[in-house]
């Protein structure tokens, strides 16, 4: 697997290697790959001539029989982390841009992780997997909050631009992650079971997507 590009100085790809070395420690997996070796900017961004530029978006081309990858994250999210450390204080002045890096984080290790073992795996899977990733984190790093689903799974809006399977793609992606979350809030949040539910979490990344639905779909309310 080839890295798309070389980062470009530790100040903006420190945020990112620690998010990634949270995710594969909270998952107990290991992509042996450097998400900063993968970052490519707004010019390399235009290069690749992508229609849509997002704040978050991980490219993907097969040549030669290898999967080249390259993530963009906006340089103002970063920087915002890199000031406002999650690890230190989640809240109003860097959940936004979390969220944002967290995103495309998940999106590089789970695709590495498929990727490395031969697996396919479909946008959908990507998106809801980073969805519950995100609900996830939060807990993990502020604790309950009764706010955090509704700012996660409601509170969002979805770009103009998209045509209609990405929008039909997204909202399935978030109402499966909402519906997630309610059922882990309910079973494990509430009852301070976070050694459980980390348990039944490792699971459900390691699941398809059918399986992940299925999981989903026994636990709604």
């Amino acid at each position: 697997m080839r890295a798309a590009a070389r980062a470009r100085g530790r100040r903006r790809a420190s945020i990112l290697s620690r998010l990634q070395l949270g995710l594969e420690a909270l998952y107990r997996v290991r992509t042996n790959l450097e998400v900063d070796a993968f970052v490519i900017d707004d010019e390399q961004r235009r290069r690749a001539g992508v229609g849509r530029t997002p704040r978050e978006q991980l490219l993907v081309r097969e040549e030669d029989g290898e999967l080249g990858m390259g993530l963009f994250v906006d340089g103002a999210a970063l920087a915002n982390l890199e000031r406002n450390d999650p690890n230190r204080r989640l809240d109003d002045a860097n959940f936004s841009d979390f969220c944002v890096a967290l995103e495309g984080v998940s999106h590089f290790i789970y695709l590495a992780l498929c990727a490395a073992g031969h697996r396919r795996v479909s946008a959908l899977e990507l998106e809801l997997q980073a969805e519950v990733d995100k609900f996830v984190c939060c807990v993990l790093l502020q604790g309950r909050d009764p706010r955090l689903r509704h700012r996660l799974y409601r509170d969002v809006r979805f770009h103009d631009d998209l045509d209609d399977d990405e929008r039909d793609r997204y909202l399935a992606a978030n109402s499966e992650a909402a519906r997630y979350a309610e059922g882990l809030e309910r079973r494990y949040v509430r009852e301070d079971r976070v050694v459980d539910m980390l348990t039944e979490l490792r699971l459900f990344y390691r699941m398809g997507l059918d399986d992940k639905r299925g999981l989903i779909a026994r636990h709604a309310p």
